[in-house]
């Protein structure tokens, strides 16, 4: 049996993503990874035996199972929203690895001299966006809550995906937004925008973030907004030891998403295991 991915369909399934409160980034991506099982079935219907074989060349094709498993995840979704669960496959079984590899780790010192490079070059916005994510642990998505009166509250108040949660500002944080909303006279609406007033998207946050790398000397691999995020986890935890109020603070449901936030640097897991006297 099976079914056919159309653009009608995938623009009613982004529509139906859209009334369960999915981000637009997340839309985008689940829409573009059915794109891309249509384009490997060649116009025949989604069946489950067709899927498994997509979803294993992509890992012969050099796709990390993470990845893998990300887009088996929006084509399952797909086939529930079209009403044949009969097509959903099953993911690739990923043992959780202990350590993140260190091309990936955004060290404090690296983070400080990112923010200190766009201070002298000038780009205060691009300083305080970098220092709003890593100070409060907010998703990207989550910026556009960031507002005028959020600021004068000194909370932010986030609703995304049928939850609310509530962000604390930092003091210090909500001193130097101040200081910019009132240079710039914005009475209301995001702190953060375009000249238009429009709010600020994650690609422009994104490429803000990418042109600080080489003034900085930061590699380009460790600089993405999400990285900010798994920065506060680390400080956080260092400083509270805290694991369940730091999933509430993150906005996890579950302590395991949050343990991956603590992952320790390769470097490091491999001096703690060089450092066991279990080698005679």
């Amino acid at each position: 049996m099976g079914y056919l991915i159309t653009e009608r369909l995938l623009q009613k399934y982004a529509d139906h993503l859209r009334s369960i409160d999915r981000s637009e980034g997340t839309i985008q991506k689940y829409c573009r990874d059915a794109r891309n099982a249509a384009r490997w079935l060649e116009g025949r219907p989604v069946t489950a035996a067709l899927l498994a074989q997509w979803r294993d060349g992509l890992i012969e094709g050099g796709y990390a199972a993470v990845t893998v498993n990300s887009m088996v995840s929006a084509v399952n979704g797909l086939s529930g929203y079209a009403g044949h669960q009969e097509a959903r496959i099953r993911f690739l079984r990923v043992q959780r690895c202990l350590f993140r590899d260190d091309e990936k780790q955004l060290t404090l010192a690296e983070y400080e001299r990112l923010v200190r490079t766009a201070r002298a070059l000038g780009r205060t916005r691009s300083a305080l966006v970098v220092e709003a994510l890593a100070s409060t642990g907010m998703r990207v998505s989550e910026v556009r809550f960031l507002t005028c009166e959020a600021l004068r509250r000194g909370r932010v108040d986030i609703r995304l995906k049928g939850k609310v949660r509530t962000i604390l500002l930092p003091e210090d944080l909500c001193v130097r937004l101040e200081r910019y909303r009132s240079c710039h006279k914005m009475i209301s609406g995001p702190i953060f925008r375009t000249e238009s007033g429009r709010p600020l998207s994650r690609r422009q946050i994104w490429r803000d973030m990418k042109a600080l790398c080489g003034p900085a000397r930061v590699e380009p691999s460790k600089v993405f907004p999400h990285n900010l995020r798994h920065l506060f986890a680390t400080v956080f935890y260092q400083a509270c030891h805290d694991l369940a109020g730091l999933a509430d603070v993150l906005g996890h449901s579950c302590l395991e998403t949050t343990r991956i936030y603590l992952k320790v640097p390769k470097n490091i897991h491999a001096a703690r295991i060089n450092g066991l006297p279990l080698l005679i």
